[in-house]
């Protein structure tokens, strides 16, 4: 890396500067290793979301051998828990190691601003081969701002090439609004986010729920997590319930079998997912998803039909409105905690449902005129990641990061924004298993850098990433989410053609069309 100076600010140049050094940071470092990146890390350490959003229990919801990396299995990938996020971490830090990418990781290197000095007509649609041209042009097009180490003076580097991966999860919260003098400001407890929850350490976590009446806004995977560990937290005559105020019901899953039958069967294979609607589909591929769509209704209702019976949901009025198979497609079902219902059944976690609600001085006030004193409120309310990078991004790029009215970041194979030159994303489209699904592009992006294939033009990919947005659309009410779980292998084999690589990954047309795909099956194997 050479050291240069320009008028204003002197700059370190090199060739790809990667921001981030979560799971699709360190993915990216190690797929674009032999262009020796620059990765900028705002924290001390690698592992992201799972090192500095997870709570003391939180797990991860996929078994090993989903959540490992093509060229490095887990040491046990053959043990059937769910690792905790420390294993997790330890993983993450074991890979880094082995394939020696820490050494272009600058810590505490936290991104305050970008600039874009190219050219400034990039971003108008069209191009030859591609919107831009090459991906490394020979010359610095874009300058990135860094604050090192707290300190007020920034240091200035310049790159040919960005990847950002700072995710969408994690440092900016997301906070409801409120009525007029109905906010935190008028209750009189404390009112908390999970990221702040998160940065606890066992004994503070514990002291801050123990014996309080603990509100917990929210039922995704952070917010179940956290009104188990409220219930912990609460054992015995002393303890207080643990309320969890509910808006939106989401179908959960105990475990990873349904009626006895391993659940990738029903979505992770190539003959499931013939059920599902594909972008770019053929005519005969929309007949036939017509015609299959009872069988695909039905899958959805048998899925169901074992969780009702698996799980109090009736008892507790947590059966969601909508089917199955739209919490599926949206990446929205989450692994229940073993003892989440043995908790709910002693009383120390009870249940409110609600479209609206606000604060009182005591606590909370619900749409039905009730109110619930509480001492503590957790918002479990997810985080604004297009916000993060709106406020490091420059005009013009700033307004495009989302497409209205999806909300949804416009990105080509989940990577590429056609609009914003020199610059791809990793870890802003969900699957099933987001590791394999960042490494997978990481792979894609390399190759592209590296020139061994060419973009379509700007309109082409528009137009792919509209049609992706239209299937989400028909298949789940929750479609605002970039999620590809039903069409996954589909977009893997799309990604393969592009490399040159062959999309069919398995050794026979049996396991082929009845085995789950997963990242061992995308490892090179030359």
């Amino acid at each position: 890396m050479a050291e240069n100076h320009y008028e204003n600010p002197p700059l370190t140049i090199s060739k790809i500067g990667i921001i981030g050094a979560g799971v699709s940071g360190i993915a990216a470092a190690k797929q674009l290793y032999h262009h020796n990146p620059v990765v900028l890390e705002a924290s001390d350490s690698i592992g992201g979301v799972w090192r500095t959003c997870a709570y003391n229990s939180t797990k991860l919801q996929s078994a090993r051998k989903d959540y490992e990396f093509s060229d490095f299995p887990w040491p046990n990938r053959d043990d059937p828990s769910f690792p905790t996020h420390v294993e997790v971490v330890d993983y993450l830090e074991s890979y880094a190691k082995h394939f020696d990418v820490l050494k272009f990781v600058k810590f505490n290197s936290k991104v305050m601003e970008l600039r874009f000095v190219g050219q400034q007509g990039t971003t108008q649609l069209g191009g030859n081969g591609g919107a831009y041209g090459s991906p490394l042009p020979g010359h610095p097009v874009w300058q990135i701002a860094v604050q090192t180490n707290g300190s007020q003076n920034l240091q200035w580097y310049a790159f040919e090439f960005v990847v950002v991966c700072i995710g969408k999860y994690g440092d900016i919260p997301k906070i409801p609004s409120f009525p007029h003098n109905k906010g935190p400001e008028i209750f009189q407890g404390e009112v908390l986010h999970s990221i702040d929850y998160c940065k606890l350490d066992k004994d503070a976590a514990s002291q801050l729920l123990k014996g309080k009446k603990v509100a917990v806004i929210g039922y995704k995977k952070s917010a179940i997590d956290l009104a188990v560990e409220c219930a912990e937290a609460n054992q015995g005559p002393e303890g207080q319930p643990c309320t969890m105020v509910v808006r939106t019901l989401h179908w959960t899953v105990p475990h990873y079998s349904v009626w006895g039958l391993p659940f990738f069967l029903f979505y992770s294979t190539r003959a499931s997912q013939l059920l599902h609607e594909k972008p770019n589909q053929s005519f005969l591929r929309t007949m036939l998803c017509y015609l299959l769509s009872p069988l695909r209704r039905g899958v959805s209702k048998f899925i169901e039909s074992y969780l009702l019976w698996k799980l109090p949901l009736l008892k507790y009025s947590l059966k969601p409105d909508h089917p199955f198979e739209e919490d599926y497609a949206s990446c929205q079902m989450a692994i229940m905690p073993e003892n989440f219902f043995t908790e709910a059944d002693k009383g120390n976690i009870v249940f409110k449902r609600s479209s609206n609600w606000w604060f009182w001085k005591e606590g909370i006030e619900f749409d039905d005129n009730t109110k619930m004193k509480a001492d503590v409120v957790i918002l479990a309310t997810g985080y604004d990641g297009k916000k993060k990078l709106k406020t490091i991004l420059p005009d013009p790029f700033r307004s495009l990061i989302e497409y209205h009215p999806s909300g949804i970041m416009p990105l080509y194979r989940g990577t590429i924004h056609p609009l914003i030159p020199n610059m791809a994303f990793v870890g802003y489209i969900e699957s099933v298993a987001n590791l394999h699904t960042s490494e997978l592009r990481s792979m894609w992006l390399a190759r592209y850098v590296d020139e061994k294939f060419k973009l379509p033009s700007a309109e082409n990919m528009l137009e792919q990433i509209y049609k992706e947005m239209e299937v989400s659309r028909r298949i789940t009410r929750f479609y605002k989410r970039h999620c590809i779980s039903t069409f996954s292998i589909n977009h893997g084999d799309e990604i393969c053609e592009e490399m040159g690589w062959n999309s069919w990954r398995k050794r026979n047309w049996f396991a082929e069309a009845f085995s789950p795909y997963g990242s061992q099956d995308y490892r090179l194997k030359n």
